[in-house]
């Protein structure tokens, strides 16, 4: 298992439907990641093999998911992503948390522990 490519349909089915709901309410029943990245982008590049070991680590218990900016971009507005990378993390049952730039592993472990799982 790896990261998974999110497109804004797969979006609104799977994590959440902007469309339809006011209040944020996650789909999901496992915590999860969504990398807003684009190709062209060097810090990007040097994110998505550390959010593949991620996945791999926690494989059953986290979803790592990828937009890609560039072709998201409704998706991109709606969560005014201005810098990328830029990570969304969302817990089961609470409010997600915007982080824009690349962390490093250990920063990206250290919110998966404390505030995800």
């Amino acid at each position: 298992m790896s990261t998974i490519q999110l497109t804004t349909d797969k979006f609104k089915e799977e994590v959440f439907d902007y469309t339809t709901e006011k209040e944020w309410k996650y789909k999901g029943n496992k915590p999860a990641i969504i990398d807003f990245y684009a190709d062209w982008c060097g810090p990007c590049k040097m994110v998505a093999p550390i959010l593949e070991e991620l996945s791999d680590e926690y494989k059953d218990k986290l979803l790592i998911y990828k937009v890609d900016t560039e072709v998201e971009q409704e998706l991109s507005a709606v969560f005014q992503i201005r810098s990328i990378p830029s990570m969304l993390f969302i817990p089961v049952d609470k409010q997600p948390m915007m982080q824009a730039g690349a962390l490093p592993k250990t920063s990206l472990k250290e919110v998966i522990e404390k505030e995800l799982m």
